[in-house]
């Protein structure tokens, strides 16, 4: 079940860490493990949530509609990017190949643009997590859980972002070879 909170700041890590230290294996290990696993439990359980509230509230004119779709079409488009840094960009950076991964790169902030505008239309379908007063714990829930999946994929996109593209892309700028991990 959805871990529900309430802030509208992304939930504290575990181990904070200074990522720019960390190196490509660290920081494809973390994004991994918190993010690509966490969104393929997020958003199904998401989108059977928004599913119930939209059918169960299908009168009230506050009722997320839409919100379900918009779900499942992230999930696809998602999924097609985690798997394409998973098969593709991922390895090609830790086997040090750098230069080959510029084109990838690319096509992955791409990708990103997207997500963010996919995340504006989710917050705006679900009236900016603005729920009923008299809401009930499902609606409560959903919203809160997509608070939570805003927070994670934003944070998800900044690593890859200001990290692990970056670092990668100043490597092949500079001929790395990758022998040294990028750092």
């Amino acid at each position: 079940m959805l871990h529900a909170h309430t802030s509208n700041q992304p939930a504290p890590q575990q181990h904070p860490r200074d990522w720019a230290k960390a190196t490509d294996k660290e920081l494809i290990a973390h994004v991994l493990e918190r993010y690509h696993v966490r969104h393929r439990e997020q958003l199904p359980e998401l989108i059977g949530l928004a599913e119930k509230v939209e059918r169960v509230h299908a009168e009230h004119p506050d009722v997320p509609v839409g919100l379900a779709a918009h779900l499942v079409d992230m999930l696809q488009e998602l999924e097609s990017h985690m798997q394409k840094e998973e098969h593709i960009l991922f390895p090609m950076i830790l086997r040090g190949q750098k230069n080959m991964a510029v084109g990838p790169i690319s096509v992955m902030e791409s990708e990103h643009v997207q997500h963010m505008e996919a995340l504006q239309k989710m917050l705006m379908l679900a009236h900016q997590l603005q729920f009923p007063e008299a809401a009930c714990n499902s609606w409560r829930t959903l919203y809160a859980g997509v608070g939570e999946l805003r927070d994670d994929l934003m944070e998800h996109i900044r690593l890859e972002n200001e990290f692990l593209f970056k670092q990668s892309a100043s490597s092949a700028e500079h001929g790395c070879c990758g022998g040294c991990g990028g750092r």
